[in-house]
């Protein structure tokens, strides 16, 4: 018991205090696709498995939503080999840039830069949304424009963790916590 109540202490501490109460609501319903124009329909896709979903919905947030590419390819998607295959996370991980507004017809643009620029082994984990921001800025807590957000929704869509932000060891560690 009093390890849980400080694993939520910590956990409430390393999230902003807005994103804090998205924790324990469900994920809303948003369709995105690939840049093979595949709809995903979350959180329907992603029901079963732990999820790191992380969302920018402005061009200045896109290079802090970058920063946390690299670090979660190689935690949560290359697969481990070795010795410690088996203590790897089995986790949905979707990066999803967000166009909305008048730039919702740079949508194919973007993916066609992505299929350009991004590394092949990413691809299949970008989504691209393309709609109304209104739903999300208010589920989701969204505060700031300028930074990406990042949740962990459990495996049946509900967000069981928040943060946002440029990567951190900080905050993955956190993410990594929440997946034990």
């Amino acid at each position: 018991m009093k390890s849980s109540c400080l694993f939520l202490i910590v956990l409430l501490v390393g999230t902003t205090h807005s994103l804090a109460q998205v924790i324990g609501k469900s994920f809303p319903y948003m369709e995105a696709e690939t840049v093979e124009d595949q709809v995903v329909k979350l959180p329907e896709a992603v029901r079963g498995k732990f999820t790191l979903l992380g969302l920018a919905y402005s061009k200045k947030s896109e290079d802090e939503l970058n920063s946390w590419f690299q670090p979660v390819f190689e935690k949560f998607i290359q697969k481990n080999k070795g010795l410690f295959e088996s203590f790897g996370h089995d986790v949905n991980v979707y990066f999803i840039p967000m166009f909305t507004g008048v730039n919702a017809a740079a949508t194919g643009t973007a993916k066609r830069k992505a299929i350009k620029n991004v590394d092949p082994q990413l691809l299949p984990y970008i989504l691209f949304y393309k709609g109304e921001l209104k739903t999300y800025k208010d589920a989701l807590d969204f505060e700031k424009k300028d930074v990406p957000y990042f949740f962990v929704l459990d495996k049946n869509g509900k967000i069981v963790y928040a943060t946002s932000g440029k990567y951190s060891k900080v905050k993955m560690d956190e993410v990594e916590e929440v997946l034990e």
